[in-house]
């Protein structure tokens, strides 16, 4: 009998085909999370109506998964590092996949809530070692590829959330948004059981040293932060919260500072390439959320289409990084991570440009054209950003490191819905002209700021660097 081994390179990673399955399981992982953080939003409003609840009760359907994902996802990215990142993806999607039956099973509004809690909890694990696993299976030569196809499934799991979770809801109600998760999430665990890499085995006398005061104290630090950015209308409650995000940030830091195994090393914001990645990152995202908060308004306010027109424009920006990211990944592969940096944050730049100039003058055309440059700057930035962090990373780090390039996503998401969104509405209060013409000044203004927000990204990647490499 014939046995067909995978071909492996010197590096000890599989080449070829070989390399392909773990990426396609990989990719599966990405979709399932980025359409567990989409598909609930179109749901709002039905669940409004089968729970009698308020719209601000209905919205922690969202927030409960956020808040676990954000405050969770660099514990589960550092505890990968040390238990094996394939032992504990694979206890990752059955977590994520279980609680997603238990949402399709909640009788009540507070069980939908807490199953959205435990789902996220999943969610953290699988977003945070998915980046990790993919920059330990492919191949050093195509980790850009490998990222940029990832890219493309996020951003695929990103726009089909609403327009499944529309039909889902139609055909069948809205207990299928969270049910779909099943055949998908078994699927996933089979893929990854099947091409994942086996994790090394640990030695019996080896301890796991987790540290737990630091864990805690950043989750608590996240949650007071995003409740405080997504929530919170009362001034002296988001004072109160803000000082908690502060006091328990410089808590963190002081034991992080003197623990033998800290949960995250201090070390690392001094290597430039992860912490100017890390910085960007944040700026980047702030901007993105930009159009998924003021988009919506525009369209409707300042140009007066319909929802379901609305929604179809709105889909111009995910299908643009869809389309891009495959190509983005060989362009990084192909000319380097620094320099396809520096050329999505300009193509970035471009679009918030466009945006804030052309609004209220070219109608959809002039919407949608700096919408698409903007999104596939996004794309291209994203791929070349993950290379360059996880290619100067080492093995004992990469979980830990993945899981604080999502951070900083999710703290660039969840401050532009509050920051970017206040800067519209404070543009609208103020401009002292029609209603449709005050919306496109909130445009201009919001997308002015953001330009400025990439001008400052393009400053950090353009600072001289260190001894680190592409």
């Amino acid at each position: 009998m014939r046995i067909n081994l995978p071909a492996v390179a010197s590096t000890g990673r599989p080449t070829g085909s070989a390399a392909n399955r773990p990426l396609a399981s990989l990719s599966l992982i990405v979709l399932l999370s980025s359409l567990a953080s989409s598909i609930a939003n179109v749901g709002l409003p039905a669940l409004a109506q089968v729970f009698n609840a308020s719209f601000a009760n209905v919205q922690w359907v969202v927030i409960a998964y956020l808040l676990s994902v954000t405050a969770l996802v660099v514990s589960a990215g550092r505890l990968g590092d040390q238990m094996g990142r394939r032992r504990l993806l694979l206890a990752g999607i059955w977590l994520f996949t279980a609680a997603s039956v238990l949402c399709g099973l909640a009788p009540s509004l507070g069980w939908l809530i807490a199953a959205r809690a435990v789902q996220g909890i999943g969610a953290a694990v699988m977003m945070a070692l998915t980046l990790a696993l993919a920059g330990e299976t492919a191949p050093k030569a195509k980790t850009g590829s490998a990222m940029g196809f990832l890219g493309t499934m996020s951003a695929v799991g990103t726009a089909m959330g609403p327009v499944l979770g529309g039909l889902l809801i139609a055909g069948f109600g809205w207990r299928f948004m969270f049910v779909i998760n099943l055949p998908l999430g078994l699927l996933a665990v089979w893929l990854a059981s099947r091409y994942l890499p086996q994790d090394a085995t640990l030695p019996k006398t080896r301890r796991i040293r987790f540290d737990v005061p630091g864990a805690v104290l950043l989750a608590v630090t996240l949650v007071a932060y995003a409740l405080a950015m997504t929530t919170v209308r009362d001034e002296s409650v988001l004072l109160l919260l803000l000082t908690a995000t502060a006091v328990g940030l410089g808590l963190f830091l002081w034991v992080e500072s003197r623990t033998v195994a800290p949960l995250i090393r201090l070390s690392l914001f001094r290597q430039a390439v992860f912490s100017r990645g890390f910085a960007m990152s944040a700026l980047v995202t702030t901007v993105m959320m930009s159009t998924l908060v003021v988009g919506p308004f525009y369209l409707d306010g300042a140009l007066g289409l319909s929802p379901v027109l609305t929604g179809l424009v709105m889909s111009a920006g995910p299908a643009a990084a869809a389309l891009a990211g495959v190509p983005s990944g060989l362009m990084v592969d192909r000319f380097g991570a620094t320099p396809m940096t520096v050329c999505g944050l300009a193509a970035m730049l471009a679009g918030a440009m466009l945006l804030s100039i052309l609004s209220g003058t070219w109608g959809i055309p002039g919407y949608v054209a700096p919408l698409m440059c903007l999104t596939a700057g996004f794309a291209l930035f994203q791929a070349a950003n993950n290379t360059a962090v996880l290619a100067n990373t080492g093995p004992q780090q990469r979980g830990v490191i993945s899981g604080l390039l999502n951070l900083s996503r999710n703290l660039g998401f969840i401050t532009g819905a509050t920051v970017m969104g206040a800067v519209f509405a404070w543009t609208m209060v103020n401009a002292q002209v029609t209603a449709p013409e005050a919306v496109a000044a909130g445009m201009r203004m919001t997308f002015a700021v953001a330009s400025a927000l990439i001008l400052a990204a393009i400053f950090i990647a353009s600072l001289k660097r260190d001894s680190s490499t592409d």
